[in-house]
């Protein structure tokens, strides 16, 4: 379709994220793929927009305007970086993601300059998630707290958000490689973590699992949950335990459970599939697989 409207309005583009910030000349629309276009206005009679209204639905991007810092960051992403000098301080990739239509990018941008006290370039992914690109140029500078910063969302303005924090960086060699790693991984990055910030090395887990074939995927359900597998009050009990550091009477806590009934359903485990989840390595085996099996069930 996309091709078929492009022969009668020669100006449409197909917007993409990181590759140019939407403009006001144009007039854009979300397909029912989920592609976003843009026709330039001036290309469009009131009749043809009326048109393109039936099978379209309008779309409406409000970014704040890019800043000097934002254009360097999209040409470093893109690779378009050969006159650009490497920032002069440690740099590190956070991906933000909040429901629709909780708060306007413009209005978030804010809040985040009024947390870090200064201007924070942010790359957006889509009107409700992106890249905060943050920097520190001495041990002494202050860290940021994300924890904090979505205590103060959401009493304040009543945003529910999540972070997925990425690793300190000095060398944009393999900056545009792992932004793209960034944001792929921060789909299924949160499953099973019950966190609403997390670090790269815990999101490492669902890179993994992105990178297993389906055949695989399955045969590790197979062989490590056994009849298990569809048990999903057991299944959530161990993902606890693994979450409380393999702590049986604060998991219990957790699950409001007495402390003698979680331990019976962690033996019920072992009884079933021979695995003792009190040994680290079997441990870590069944948690990859949980997340697994998790995955699989979206």
């Amino acid at each position: 379709m996309i091709q078929q409207l492009k022969r009668i309005f020669p100006s449409l583009i197909i917007y993409e994220a990181h590759k140019q910030y939407p403009s006001d000349a144009y007039k854009w629309f979300i397909t029912n793929n989920k592609d976003i276009i843009g026709i330039e206005k001036k290309e469009l009679t009131a009749k043809e927009n009326n048109i393109l209204h039936t099978f379209l639905q309008p779309y409406s991007i409000q970014f704040p305007a890019p800043t000097s810092e934002e254009v360097k960051w999209l040409k470093i992403i893109n690779n378009e970086r050969r006159e650009l000098q490497a920032p002069s301080k440690s740099f590190r990739f956070v991906y933000f993601i909040f429901k629709h239509n909780q708060i306007s990018p413009q209005k978030f941008k804010e809040s985040m300059e009024a947390l870090f006290s200064c201007s924070i370039p942010i790359l957006w992914e889509n009107e409700n998630e992106g890249i905060l690109i943050e920097e520190i140029s001495t041990s002494t500078d202050e860290w940021v707290s994300y924890e904090q910063i979505i205590d103060v969302l959401m009493s304040d303005l009543y945003v529910k958000i999540s972070f997925l924090v990425g690793p300190y960086m000095t060398s944009i060699a393999n900056a545009s490689t792992h932004y793209k790693t960034l944001i792929d991984s921060a789909r299924t990055a949160f499953m099973g973590t019950g966190k609403q910030v997390i670090s790269f090395a815990e999101a490492v887990p669902s890179l993994l699992i992105e990178r297993m074939e389906e055949p695989f995927q399955e045969e590790l359900i197979s062989l490590i949950l056994k009849e298990c597998r569809t048990d999903m009050d057991l299944l959530r009990e161990i993902l606890t335990f693994f979450q409380c550091n393999l702590n049986v009477s604060v998991a219990a806590k957790e699950l409001h459970m007495h402390r003698n009934s979680l331990q019976y359903r962690l033996d019920k485990f072992f009884d079933k599939t021979g695995i003792d989840l009190r040994e680290f390595h079997q441990a870590f085996t069944v948690y990859l697989t949980i997340l697994v099996n998790m995955h699989r069930e979206r």
